[in-house]
């Protein structure tokens, strides 16, 4: 087995921040997730607003990819991107996907599991106005996940919309948010000696939430 230059096989960390206990948890888990996030973002974690998107084609191969929450209420998780990417095609296919905030310097791994739904086509327009320009101009410019012949392209495509646009450009009818309502969570805090913790949620039929802890 090849390890590079690095003796990967041998790194290893203790985790030893902090703990994550049945008593001390949010029996919502929404709003554990709101604690937890509020507290990466006090730690100063670098984008503590990146997770990984996990989605599965109808030919059974998963993939992933990493985007940005734009927000949370008690309807699910949102983020925004164009509807005819590769994540975008898979969803439209199979609308189940999980997603996973990982925040290294807290030693906590968030995944959630659902199905997702694209958001009110008002929602999207709101949030696609509040754009910087440039990113407004760059979703009518990028044909995401298709194959370009260089960056050439892109530059020359953005130019051109943004002489068509000027200070307006409209949201493409291609691109807008897409909202995962969860039915599953599990929340990872690192301990000593790998005893880690692991707090599932799953829905119940009657929509509360049942607690369980999983061995590590």
């Amino acid at each position: 087995m090849n390890t590079g230059h690095h003796d990967i096989a041998n790194l290893r960390k203790s985790y030893e921040r902090a703990e994550l206990n049945e008593n001390a948890s949010h029996a919502d888990p929404m709003q554990q997730f709101a604690q937890w996030l509020d507290e990466a973002f006090k730690a100063q974690v670098p984008e503590p607003n990146a997770m990984t998107l996990a989605t599965v084609g109808n030919d059974l191969r998963p993939s992933t990819r990493v985007v940005l929450i734009k927000g949370y209420d008690e309807r699910g998780i949102t983020w925004f991107t164009n509807y005819q990417s590769r994540k975008g095609r898979q969803l439209a296919g199979n609308p189940f996907a999980a997603l996973q905030f990982h925040w290294v310097e807290l030693e906590r791994v968030v995944r959630i599991e659902g199905r997702v739904t694209k958001v009110a086509d008002a929602e999207s327009d709101a949030y696609f106005q509040s754009r910087p320009l440039d990113h407004r101009i760059g979703a009518w410019a990028s044909p995401q996940s298709e194959v370009i012949e260089g960056r050439t392209e892109l530059v020359t495509a953005a130019a051109r919309y943004g002489a068509q646009f000027l200070l307006q450009p409209p949201r493409p009818p291609h691109w807008g948010g897409f909202r995962l309502v969860p039915d599953q969570w599990e929340f990872w805090q690192g301990r000593k000696s790998r005893l880690h913790d692991r707090l599932r949620y799953r829905q119940q039929a009657d929509g509360n939430w049942l607690r369980e802890r999983l061995a590590p």
